[in-house]
């Protein structure tokens, strides 16, 4: 399109009004016409419109990320963390995300650049291994918790849930001697409500949602309460502490804000049950609603007329079932209740229609767009697949594809930059050497390279899936690495390792076989079979 082309001008035709002015008012009809002109290319777009039925009561504001955010963030985390802890829907979603992005955990696979530092294969091999120990030693131990009471593993699974279900995580990364560890860093979580203005002072253009920022929009410091504000147990009055965004010593970041902002400017994250919570609230409702009409119809009792309007029936009989002195009220109550009528008397037969069949099929169709919201296909939110092969292969790549995104994102943020930090110490302290660390940010960077394996994808169809793996690899477009990681989640140097160790010991006990089978002579044809196949 050229650079001179201009927007056209819309057509505004005449109407019977129109025409009767101009004959009688030229210069109205002309002022008429431009105002009609200028309204048709303001509402170009029939989603801007104001004038038709269906948009015109629709009047939202265009305020920035966080008036937008800030003012319903702590009824939104409210009330997300209700649904989790009883919302069955809530709480399975949240789990699933947890479950397929970080699992048992997410490995370390040390990869550093051996081109930049100037190691050969076996020197970066073994730089590697002491770097996976020394991360083994603090991460796979509870000191890496400021509170000593999660593992690495468990501590990402808090932290990642945290994210979920309020939006947004702080880490603060304070420095605890350990007699045991010879590591001082440990991570300290802090839940998003503590995290507000000092003083509960007003937002400012500089200070919003607990955090002060510079002329660039970058953290300088974060107010953080001392206690949890919904804490009723402390009668003591509210506390702040003012933490710097990082170190002035080593340049270190003192505290790690996890949220996926997804606006320039927002200063803090959004529960991801926001854009489904009140969905979710009235399928709740209605879920409940039909519970209970489905157990009032299983007690819909018989009623007898009868002359003395009482029933045929023994009330001790229904003391073992009460558990106590029976009653009318018991009787009542009772399934399968015989409930006698005073003459005169008289009740019509009610058909309760439950269950309802028409629940299922309504409760599906709003699940469908709740998955669309939270990223999981419908068959995964409910952990029920009906549908063909193919079908839950798309389902479950759909899914994979958003876990692998959060797991980057996870890998990323959090594990890379607790790794950056956690050696800076350990080099610091002499238990990795590394030529050049704190000289060169290139050599920095090449040493902290890294990968980040973690639970494999699930596979439908085992053999169709190794087989597909072979060929990928067979033709040059896939690794071994990589499809040991993607299939297993395992790292495939370590296998072969561990399967030459296997070998050498099978083949010490003399009961190794090379898993080639042996080629089976074909039985020749006889006469009759010639000619048969003749």
């Amino acid at each position: 399109m050229s650079g001179n082309t201009r927007r056209r001008r819309p057509v505004i035709q005449q109407n019977s009004i129109d025409r009767i002015v101009a004959f009688f008012s030229p210069v109205r009809a002309r002022r008429r016409y431009i105002a009609r002109a200028q309204l048709a290319m303001a509402e170009s777009y029939v989603g801007a419109s104001t004038s038709r039925r269906q948009t015109k009561a629709w009047s939202p504001t265009g305020s920035d990320a966080d008036s937008d955010t800030l003012y319903d963030l702590p009824t939104l985390r409210a009330r997300s963390r209700d649904l989790i802890r009883n919302d069955p829907l809530a709480a399975g979603a949240i789990l699933t995300k947890v479950s397929h992005v970080v699992g048992s955990g997410l490995k370390l696979q040390s990869r550093i650049d051996r081109d930049v530092l100037g190691m050969s294969q076996d020197e970066a091999d073994e730089w590697e291994a002491l770097a996976e120990r020394e991360w083994a030693l603090w991460w796979g131990s509870k000191n890496c918790d400021a509170t000593l009471t999660r593992k690495g593993p468990a501590l990402t699974r808090m932290i990642y849930r945290q994210v979920l279900e309020n939006g947004d995580v702080f880490l603060h990364l304070p420095r605890i001697r350990r007699s045991d560890s010879p590591y001082t860093l440990a991570i300290q979580t802090i839940e998003a409500d503590r995290v507000c203005n000092k003083d509960n002072s007003p937002d400012t253009e500089y200070l919003a949602g607990g955090i002060l920022r510079d002329d660039y929009g970058a953290p300088r410091e974060y107010h953080i309460l001392r206690r949890h504000p919904g804490g009723f147990r402390f009668a003591s009055p509210k506390e702040w502490t003012t933490v710097a965004a990082r170190s002035s010593l080593t340049g270190l970041p003192n505290i790690l804000h996890l949220a996926n902002l997804t606006r320039p400017g927002q200063s803090r994250g959004i529960p991801d049950l926001s854009p489904v919570i009140e969905p979710l609230k009235m399928l709740s409702r209605y879920t409940e609603a039909e519970l209970m009409a489905a157990v009032v119809s299983g007690l819909f009792a018989v009623f007898i007329r009868t002359e003395a309007g009482e029933a045929d029936i023994n009330l001790e009989d229904l003391e073992g079932e009460t558990k106590g002195t029976a009653s009318d009220e018991d009787l009542k109550l009772t399934p399968g209740a015989l409930i006698g009528l005073a003459p005169g008397e008289q009740v019509d037969s009610v058909n309760p229609g439950r269950p309802n069949a028409a629940y299922d099929p309504f409760t599906t169709s709003i699940l469908r767009q709740i998955g669309v919201a939270l990223g999981l296909p419908f068959e995964l939110l409910i952990k029920h697949f009906t549908s063909s092969y193919s079908a839950a292969r798309a389902a479950l790549n759909e899914a994979w594809e958003y876990f692998s995104t959060e797991r980057d994102w996870l890998a990323s943020e959090l594990l890379q930059t607790v790794y950056g930090v956690w050696m800076y110490e350990s080099v610091a302290l002499g238990r990795l050497y590394a030529p050049g660390y704190f000289d060169d940010p290139l050599a920095q960077r090449a040493y902290q390279s890294a990968e980040w394996t973690g639970p494999a994808r699930k596979m439908l169809d085992e053999t169709k899936e190794v087989a597909a793996a072979e060929k990928r690899i067979e033709i040059g477009i896939s690794t071994r690495s990589l499809e040991a990681a993607s299939i297993t989640g395992q790292d495939f140097e370590k296998n072969v390792a561990q399967l030459g160790k296997e070998k050498a010991l099978m083949q010490k006990a003399g009961i190794w076989s090379d898993g080639k089978k042996q080629a089976q002579p074909q039985p020749q044809p006889t006469n009759k079979q010639d000619e048969e196949d003749e």
